[in-house]
């Protein structure tokens, strides 16, 4: 390969947005697996960019370290990943995402009002969280978790 094939961390680090440490971190994890030149610099392929900017997203969407690793395991690692490889991927995290814009939408609906936290602090939340039944499905804030009103009674 040609050394213009291969980029620096820096060089990723500016591309991507990530810092050099969280490069580093993420090679630390077996996520980005860059190769070492003959001075032991990490020389990281162009493909490492889109692997990296998927964490990045992964993360944001909330997705553990172990989950994003599992779901990079199926990339093959001796070649770079296509765009049917990536789709593949995609289809992966695909649940994920559903679920994570359905309890953003609940959150928009229902952070003004009750959202079954316990705290009955509002009159809203002592017309449908009566002596915090919401409390019996668990922890925190319950309707916007997904518990119903109708399920808490």
């Amino acid at each position: 390969m040609h050394t213009s094939d291969f980029l620096s961390i820096g060089e990723v680090a500016s591309r991507t947005g990530l810092a050099v440490s969280a490069i580093r971190f993420y090679e630390e994890r077996g996520l980005v697996s860059p190769s070492r030149n003959s001075g032991g610099r990490r020389c990281f392929r162009r493909a490492d960019i889109r692997r990296l900017s998927f964490i990045l997203i992964a993360q944001r969407l909330g997705l553990t370290i172990s989950e994003i690793s599992s779901i990079l395991s199926r990339l093959p690692g001796k070649r770079t990943p296509t765009s049917q490889d990536w789709r593949k991927i995609s289809r992966a995290i695909d649940r994920h995402i559903s679920d994570r814009i359905a309890e953003l939408n609940r959150t928009r609906e229902l952070l003004g009002g009750c959202i079954g936290c316990g705290c009955l602090s509002m009159r809203r939340c002592r017309l449908y969280n009566p002596d915090d039944r919401a409390a019996a499905k668990g922890a925190g804030p319950r309707f916007v978790l997904g518990d119903q009103w109708s399920s808490v009674g």
